[in-house]
This record gives structure tokens, sequence and C-alpha cells, in this order.
């Protein structure tokens, strides 16, 4: 009586040499080696500009430059943060990043609360002109902000809006960037419409079904937009520089200037000192939403 084979070993499995998978094994490995190390490499070289600004900041003012070639102070010393702190005209450097942070965080919810609510009227509602308003949208994510310069500044002034910060955060509470639009749409498309429906059944009006439905299921993209929107705002110069006038309303952008006067002298020390603290914000918020910021950057919505 003949015993049958239960599990025969495949042909092309057996005939695959040993010598052959492991030098397939070490290519891979070499090539994952290679892949990391070119990508360490030029990690290093775009942050080189933020670690030597960091240093430098620790070696006192006059030798900045004079060894700007050499990373590591031969000298620390910390009075570059205490002469920084001490700010300018009576107004410290506090004063400076509480503007900065009062201007981003009310942009930021009415940019995000905004954009939040014509996502959802562009994916979910049913008007005349909505595909008139949607491409009107992309077209002016096109137009660069210089365009918009001047006539933005002639309506201010004729508003008597300028020299206050209402134009720093007013117009971004009428979703006046399509970016975040854009970017929480496709959030709100890849939800199924079901969801809506059986809301309606429920008795949820199209309010209802925005705050209870769509809105717990786009966080990913309202915390990318928030991150987005208060780095943006937190960073913008060109605007407190066209519209603040007042030392003590400057925001940190807009401060840091003040520490270099070419007519005079420049405290280079201190600009650099009071630019490590000001990356500070930015840099935690990154740290503390990465997972929220990868997840809205790298899918679309969610499929059902």
């Amino acid at each position: 009586m003949t015993t049958a084979t239960l599990n025969p070993t495949p042909a092309h499995k057996a005939d695959v040499p040993v010598h052959a998978s492991r030098e397939t094994n070490w290519r891979h490995i070499a090539g994952r080696v290679v892949y990391h190390v070119f990508v360490m490499a030029f990690a290093l070289l775009m942050i080189y500009p933020i670690i030597w600004m960091v240093f430098s900041a620790f070696k006192p003012t006059d030798t900045v430059f004079a060894t700007a070639g050499q990373l590591i102070p031969t000298e620390w010393t910390l009075d570059n943060f205490v002469n920084g702190l001490k700010g300018f005209m009576g107004t410290g450097f506090v004063r400076f990043m509480g503007n900065s942070l009062l201007i981003a965080v009310i942009a930021t919810a009415g940019t995000i609360a905004s954009s939040a609510i014509t996502a959802y009227a562009l994916s979910r509602l049913r008007f005349p002109g909505r595909r008139i308003l949607f491409v009107a949208m992309l077209v002016s994510m096109m137009l660069p902000a210089q365009v918009l310069m001047v006539p933005q500044y002639i309506w201010y002034q004729k508003l008597g809006w300028t020299d206050s910060y209402l134009p720093l955060i007013v117009p971004y509470c009428f979703a006046i960037q399509g970016f975040f639009i854009y970017l929480i749409m496709n959030f709100i498309d890849g939800i199924p419409r079901s969801l809506d429906e059986a809301a309606k059944i429920d008795g949820c009006s199209y309010y209802g079904i925005f705050f209870r439905v769509i809105v717990p299921l786009i966080t990913p993209a309202v915390v990318t937009g928030c991150i987005f929107s208060f780095m943006w705002r937190w960073d913008d110069f060109l605007s407190a520089l066209l519209y603040v006038n007042k030392t003590e309303w400057y925001p940190v952008s807009l401060a840091l200037k003040l520490f270099s006067d070419p007519s005079s002298g420049s405290d280079y020390g201190a600009m650099f000192a009071m630019a490590s603290i000001s990356i500070l914000p930015s840099v935690l918020i990154f740290l503390f939403f990465q997972k929220h910021l990868v997840q809205g950057v790298a899918t679309s919505g969610l499929k059902g």
C-alpha cells in the first residue's frame, strides 16, 4: 500500500538555491541601509540652519559671525536670552509672543470653523451655482498673495482697520483659504451618505447632521488644518508689517527684525536666541499632533 505525501514541497521552492535566497536578503538589507543613510543625510542638511541658529544663540554676540564656520560654541553664554527677553522700549519679548498667540489662536479657530462649514455645504448640499463656487475656490488657491496685497490694503484702509489686528483675524473667519476647504471636503466626500440619511430619519436637520455626524468624523482633517493654520499665522510677517504700526502690538515675526538695525548696531545673538524660542510652539504642536497630521495628509477621507 502506497502512502501519499500530505504536504509536498513545491517544486519552485526546492529549485531555489540557498545562496540565491541569501543574496536577495543581503541586497534588500543593503538597499534599506542606503535609503536610510540618504534620508538622514538629507534631513540633517535641511535642519542644519536651525541647529546653527540654536547654537549661535549661546555664543557671545561679537563672535556669532566671527565663528560662523564653527557649530559648537567655544564660550557658552545666556546673556543673549536675557537681553532678548527685555524686548524694546519697555515692551518685553513675552508680550510679543502673547500677541502672536492671540492672533494665531483666534485666526485658526475662525479659519477651521468657517472652512468646515463651507466644505460641508459644497460636499453635501445641492444648490444653484455650487460648481461655480467650487471652481472659484480652486482658482483662488492659485493666486499669489502679492496680487491681492494692494486692493486688500485699500479695502481695509477704507474700513478703518489699519493699525489693528482686525486685518490679521477677521478675514480668516470667512473661509478665505481654499486649501483648508479642499482638505476637509476630501474627508467629507469619503463619509458614506447613508449616515446622513440615517440621521435624517432620526429627525436631524442639516445642522444636526453636520455637528453630530460630520464633525466627529473629520477630526484628522480638522487637526491637520489647525496645525497648518497656526504655523502660517504664527510666522506671518508681511501682513503684520503692513497693518501693525505700534511696537507694543508687534507679533513675534515682526519683533525679531528690531534686533537688526543696519544704521546703528545689531544684536544678532539676542535675535537668534529669541528666534530659537519663537519656533518652540510650532515644534511642540508638531510633536504632540504628529499622528493626526500624518493621518490627515496621507488619507483623503473615510472609505465606507
